[in-house]
């Protein structure tokens, strides 16, 4: 089994981390605002497929794509670092 400190200093969990966060504020958009994935793409300027795979969590972005992400759903990327020994 793997310890916490061993999980928390693995890019894997904080991958995860990230995408569940950004997953989670775009499905909050868009029923928050009654739109569909569709109409989402096309604001975007990609395809549906590309929006679904997103909210699947088969994604691996760049930092430009969040940026863009979450520009389009109104929201600021703030990304915060910490020692990880604090997180420990």
């Amino acid at each position: 089994m793997i310890s916490r400190e061993e999980l928390l200093k693995s890019k894997e969990f904080w991958l995860v981390k990230l995408q569940a966060a950004l997953f989670e504020q775009v499905e909050l958009y868009l029923k928050e605002n009654n739109i569909s994935k569709t109409e989402f793409a096309n604001r975007l300027g990609v395809s549906k497929g590309y929006v679904s795979q997103l909210l699947n969590g088969d994604f691996d972005h760049k930092m430009s794509k969040l940026i863009e992400l979450s520009l389009a759903i109104g929201k600021a990327p703030i990304l915060e670092f910490e020692d990880i020994d604090k997180c420990i």
